[in-house]
């Protein structure tokens, strides 16, 4: 593999360690804060110090069974569609200080966008099913909740691995009450670990990467969503110094029941899956050395939670030259 195609895949690993945001699994709203899709090739390589830049284009269409019931914002709703439409700006410090051989990385992503969701019909309880509302709609265009983090990173031959965790802060723009959020007025937490296996002289990446959420209690619905594990995994192929391609896919799983006074439909744990594909170019903007990737998954087997079409545009630049 030349010169180039290496400094792109080391640019097609800066996704940043505070990527997150809304993504449809179970739990309040049908949402959980780690985006889910959001890593992928190389996401065990954390890249070499410096300051980087990440623009994360995310493009989410989703349903829900007019049979099955969901929470939120307080509400009872069923019969749900909704469509996300958000950008997650992102920067990361990859520091010079190493902790037990691995290199420091500190990051931040603010996430803004607009959601849409409708419902056909608003219930009074789960257990009555007596209906309050129809034809329900919904949107806004929404600052999310901040998101900070920190991460490790080794290398050893061909293998690169990380450690890191996520923070929630919960003082985004949350609308009480409200169907459209992107925010959700909860601490939480993820840690989360990646290993990913390259080869630069053929180009071939296999990656995985393995996580547990931890929420916190929505205080405007007495609501704690459940712990949640999510597991995702990458194939990829370099097929010329600026071009790659390759199969990506997660899964979901709510390990733990959702709690409290505003869990109405119990413990409400769900599940869903993940398959699709991914293509990156690699380019440079003056001197700068650019990343672009394209990403597209379809879900299956949920259980839960609604069931769609995740796109990710991720656009990825260092601030800083790369050493």
């Amino acid at each position: 593999m030349s010169r180039a195609g290496r400094a792109g895949f080391v640019l097609g690993a800066m996704v940043s360690c505070g990527l997150a945001g809304q993504d449809a699994v179970a739990a309040e709203n049908g949402a959980g804060f780690y985006l889910l899709g959001g890593r992928g090739p190389m996401a065990g390589y954390l890249a070499s110090p410096g300051v980087y830049f990440e623009s994360d284009t995310y493009v989410y269409d989703a349903s829900l069974d007019a049979k099955k019931l969901l929470p939120a914002g307080g509400r009872i709703v069923a019969d749900v569609r909704s469509q996300v439409r958000a950008d997650f700006l992102s920067g990361t410090w990859v520091t010079p200080w190493q902790f037990l051989g691995g290199h420091l990385a500190v990051g931040a992503t603010m996430p803004v966008g607009y959601v849409r969701v409708s419902a056909g019909v608003e219930y009074d309880a789960p257990a009555t099913r007596q209906i309050i509302n129809q034809a329900l709609r919904d949107s806004a265009t929404i600052v999310g909740d901040p998101v900070v983090s920190a991460m490790l990173g080794w290398h050893s031959g061909k293998f690169h691995w990380t450690t890191g965790v996520m923070v929630n802060m919960p003082v985004g723009d949350y609308r009480d009450g409200e169907l459209a959020n992107l925010a959700f007025h909860r601490w939480a937490s993820d840690l989360s670990g990646a290993l990913t296996w390259f080869d630069p002289d053929t180009g071939i990446d296999l990656s995985t990467a393995v996580g547990m959420t931890f929420n916190g209690t929505n205080n405007a619905t007495d609501y704690r969503t459940g712990t949640e594990f999510h597991v995702e995994w990458a194939a990829s192929k370099a097929l010329t110094s600026a071009l790659s391609a390759g199969v990506i896919g997660y899964h979901y799983q709510q390990l733990t029941g959702d709690s409290g006074a505003g869990a109405t439909l119990g413990a409400f744990k769900g599940r869903v899956t993940a398959l699709g594909g991914t293509i990156a170019y690699n380019f440079e903007a003056g001197t700068t050395p650019v990343t672009a990737r394209i990403k597209v998954l379809r879900e299956f087997e949920a259980e839960n939670r609604a069931c769609g079409t995740v796109g990710l545009l991720t656009v990825a630049l260092p601030l800083t030259a790369v050493r």
